[in-house]
Formats: C-alpha cells, sequence, structure tokens
C-alpha cells in the first residue's frame, strides 16, 4: 500500500524549462515571430518585416521540430509556425522579400 501514499507534484505546462532551454527558447522563438509575420502581414506596406519574420519564423520552427522534447513543445511550434507561414506567404503576396529595395 505504499502506492496510496505516494503524492505526484503538480507541474506546470511548461515545467521542463530547466530540462530543455534550447527546446522552449525555440519554441517561444517561433511564437514570436509568427506573431510578428502574421501582425505585420495585416499592412501591405509592411511586406518586408512579415516576410522576413516568417522566414526566419519557419526555419527556427522547422528546427525546433526536430528536437523537440515534449507535447507542449510542439503545440506552441505548430501554432507559431502557422502564424509564420502565413505571414509570410502574405507578405509574399505584397511584395516579396526585396519588393521595393533592390529595383
Amino acid at each position: 500500500m505504499a502506492y496510496a501514499v505516494y503524492r505526484r507534484q503538480h507541474r506546470g505546462p511548461l515545467s521542463a524549462i530547466a530540462a530543455h532551454p534550447v527546446e522552449n527558447s525555440l519554441a517561444a522563438t517561433t511564437l514570436l515571430l509568427g506573431a510578428l509575420a502574421f501582425a505585420t502581414a495585416q499592412i501591405p506596406h509592411l511586406h518586408l518585416i512579415s516576410c522576413w519574420a516568417g522566414l526566419v519564423g519557419i526555419l527556427s520552427g522547422a528546427w525546433g521540430q526536430m528536437i523537440s522534447a515534449t507535447t507542449v513543445e510542439r503545440f506552441m511550434l505548430v501554432i507559431g509556425l502557422g502564424a509564420a507561414g502565413l505571414g509570410f506567404y502574405l507578405g509574399m503576396a505584397h511584395g516579396g522579400l526585396f519588393g521595393g529595395v533592390l529595383g
């Protein structure tokens, strides 16, 4: 009956921060870049920011998916990747990575 005394400690959703700092920082970076790319994609004149933030967000999210260790990290990466991809593609539609700069 020793198992009846065992208490499981409650852990938060990002309890693995100390154990996986690289993976968690990639997930947070992907979320921030995805939010930036998505927000700036709504304004056509900010297509350079949305394209570059989306591209870097896609790359960091893809690398984070390769090395992620927990479900919470993967969830954050998928949300960030979706926002970064949408911002990147809308930015490409509004003018591209170098639109107006090299021409």
